[in-house]
């Protein structure tokens, strides 16, 4: 039994496709953990934030620290499940880099806590789960955008309770997105 060209090019493009799927699979698996835990640990400083205003940069610190720990915990489990590392010396290099450089951003633009350090630093973020999407699936696009603009409408009309609607908008929408992600 032989087959024609044309039967092999659409054999080796369905391959191709469910290649890119189980790909896109293994992401979203890894990414939806984390994104979990991130928006646990993001509402959670945002709500201590609000609450004891004096202690927020405290709070923000045991955040990074703690994500970092369980970035790399979630990725020592996967990685015995699925051989795949996603968080490595590289991504927390990357990642402190990042942070660095919007810290330096927040001291050298002056910005006014809590409202518009709250909004910079969401929107930072968010853009990288954007530009994340471009690569790794459409999920992480509509994360980035859909916090962003929840983000600036806070930013613009919500007021006094600016930390509480970002623990909502932020950390509740890395919690559901995470969970989206897992269920799709």
């Amino acid at each position: 039994m032989s087959i024609d060209s044309r039967e092999a090019a659409s054999a080796l493009s369905d391959i191709d496709a469910i290649v890119r799927r189980v790909r896109q699979s293994r992401i979203y698996d890894h990414a939806s953990l984390m994104m979990v835990m991130w928006g646990v640990l993001v509402f959670v400083a945002n709500i201590a934030s609000f609450t004891w205003p004096r202690g927020a940069g405290y709070f923000w610190l045991v955040v990074y620290a703690s994500g970092i720990a369980g970035s790399f915990a979630i990725s020592r489990s996967g990685h015995a499940r699925t051989g795949v590392r996603p968080f490595d010396l590289r991504v927390l290099m990357a990642f402190l880099l990042f942070v660095a450089f919007g810290a330096f951003c927040c001291w050298f633009g002056h910005f006014t806590p809590p409202r518009q350090i709250g909004t910079f630093w969401a929107i930072y973020f968010m853009l990288v789960y954007t530009i994340a999407g471009l690569w790794f699936g459409h999920a992480f696009v509509a994360i980035g955008v859909g916090v962003t603009a929840l983000t600036l409408i806070g930013y613009f009309f919500v007021g006094d309770w600016f930390e509480p609607w970002m623990a909502v908008v932020n950390g509740g929408g890395l919690i559901l997105g995470g969970l989206w992600m897992r269920w799709n």
